[in-house]
């Protein structure tokens, strides 16, 4: 029997990588794992403890590898996540659970619903992108112009995507505000406000920095991994599968979550009119909600 108040803060996978876990809220709740975005770390933006606490939930965390405290795996593609949760929900001695990703993280969620259905009750996808092979879609049309560069290059020239990433990366990491920064000019008025809130920008700022902390690797192999096929059709997926997403978002247009929606059976599909991409950040907890009791998710309200 695990003893839930001391759960393990490091996983080893079969290959002797090593895993960097956090889990939030009530050590006896209902499970969910949370996928971080892009860049990202166990530390992201999540609800307070408090609040998951009170409504029985255990949300579980981890850095993908080459972020934070989670060794790199090279050429690791968006598929080879099922492995590392498997191994993390063992260690932990969990063995149904939810899951729910935001943006980069968004498609590992999806990938564990799609391989783990005996284990995967529901998933949550808000803010995804669509696979890059996406038969029909338009996988560039309303995106930003700074994503479509970094795309673009991941997927016609890694090496130099690669090059460009790992400066960056030390420049954000001796200062994560720059990330910010970078993103402003593309931000909408909603999501200015949203990244101007002290308590979400401090959480932001602190994910940043523990993300690109150890090396620039978990993001460089997110970005080559979302820009190569994902190693799985999501249209196997069975269990319920919730898709949030605002129609202003550049950074991953809403028109991809349209296209999953599309081709997976149980699939509900929201979509906020004036919401954009950091607007997900307050969709979270109804999320959870959608995901453990099955409530329908709210309107997103104001900061």
């Amino acid at each position: 029997m695990h003893d839930l108040a001391r759960a393990p803060t490091h996983v080893r996978a079969p290959d002797g990588r090593l895993l960097r876990v956090e889990c939030s809220g009530d050590p006896a709740g209902r499970p969910v794992f949370l996928f971080h975005g892009m860049p990202g770390s166990r530390v992201g933006p999540r609800p307070r403890s408090m609040f998951l606490y009170q409504r029985g939930t255990r949300l579980i965390s981890y850095d993908r590898p080459g972020y934070g405290g989670s060794d790199r795996r090279p050429g690791r593609r968006i598929v080879d996540v099922v492995e590392d949760v498997t191994v993390v929900a063992d260690a932990l001695g969990v063995d149904r659970f939810a899951v729910v990703g935001r943006s980069g993280g968004a498609p590992h969620a999806l990938a564990c619903a799609a391989l783990l259905p005996h284990r995967v009750t529901r998933a949550a996808a808000l803010v995804t992108l669509a696979p890059s092979d996406a038969a029909g879609l338009d996988w560039f049309a309303g995106m930003a112009p700074s994503n479509v560069n970094e795309f673009h290059t991941a997927s016609t020239d890694p090496q130099r995507f690669v090059d460009r990433l790992i400066p960056r990366s030390a420049e954000i990491r001796s200062n994560p505000a720059r990330l910010l920064e970078e993103l402003r000019d593309e931000l909408t008025d909603d999501d200015r406000l949203i990244v101007s809130d002290n308590g979400i920008r401090s959480m932001l700022l602190r994910n940043y920095h523990e993300a690109l902390r150890t090396s620039p690797y978990g993001w460089i192999d997110d970005a080559l991994a979302l820009a190569r096929p994902w190693g799985f059709d999501p249209a196997g997926i069975r269990v319920p599968v919730l898709f949030w997403h605002g129609a202003k978002d550049v950074f991953s247009p809403a028109a991809h979550s349209s296209w999953l929606a599309a081709r997976i059976p149980r699939a509900t599909a929201v979509l906020e009119p004036a919401a954009a991409h950091f607007a997900s950040l307050r969709a979270l907890p109804g999320a959870l909600g959608w995901l453990l009791r099955g409530t329908p998710l709210p309107v997103v309200p104001p900061v």
